[in-house]
């Protein structure tokens, strides 16, 4: 591999980190709502799409970072 790729894997495997702790913390948010039982479901909704466009969004980089490998 070339330095660019080193540095665009690197940069790539930074965001996965990035989006993995925003993902857990949305989480951590999302259950203290239910807990509290007087949640706004409407912020909660809202909250639950983020995290899972956070999970397609790890999910894509991490199949980036994944070499092609034919069988």
């Amino acid at each position: 591999m070339n330095d660019t790729s080193d540095i665009d894997m690197s940069a790539t495997r930074a965001e996965v980190a990035r989006l993995r702790l925003e993902h857990h913390d949305l989480e951590t948010a999302i259950d203290a709502l239910l807990a509290v039982g007087v949640a706004d479901q409407l912020q909660i909704q809202r909250l639950k799409k983020r995290k899972l466009l956070l999970r397609d969004r790890i999910a894509y980089l991490e199949d980036q970072l994944t070499p092609d490998i034919i069988a």
